[in-house]
């Protein structure tokens, strides 16, 4: 149909998203969990909080949640959702490095090391790529139409 800006995809029950949402934190954790372990057999400090499994964790989870909540919101309030996401996605993950960096210059952590530093950073990347995907399939974005 001429003139149909998008259509909008059939959206999976709450339950389905409820339960990917939980199966996407707890691959980003299991995969957050090699990176800190990669981390450690190259010589991080294990007295480098954030990169124990309770700090991390924690994060990872309400990184996953929070985000699909922002995804939603995008999905449902703008015109052209996969445009500002596109956008949007790689500057959060830029933005979210900025406290990694912080806290290696300033070395105000115990056990503070670039390497260390650098496998917080690579956790973020980790989770959007994680994410991201599981977002496109539990909140399916509408196609736009010519």
């Amino acid at each position: 149909m001429s003139g149909q800006l998008a259509t909008h995809p059939a959206r999976p029950s709450g339950l389905v998203v409820a339960g990917g949402l939980i199966g996407t934190a707890v691959v980003a954790v299991a995969l957050n969990a090699i990176v800190a372990a990669a981390a450690h057999a190259a010589g991080a400090s294990d007295d480098f909080q954030p990169l124990q499994l309770p700090a991390y964790a924690f994060f990872t989870v309400i990184g996953v949640l929070a985000a699909a909540a922002a995804w939603a919101i995008i999905r449902a309030r703008s015109q052209n959702p996969a445009r500002v996401l596109h956008t949007l996605v790689p500057a959060v993950v830029i933005v979210s490095l900025i406290p990694d960096i912080m806290v290696g210059v300033s070395g105000s952590r115990p056990g503070t090391g670039w390497g260390a530093v650098i496998a917080l950073m690579v956790m973020h990347v980790v989770v959007a790529a994680v994410a991201v995907p599981a977002y496109k399939r539990l909140l399916p974005l509408p196609a736009a139409q010519d």
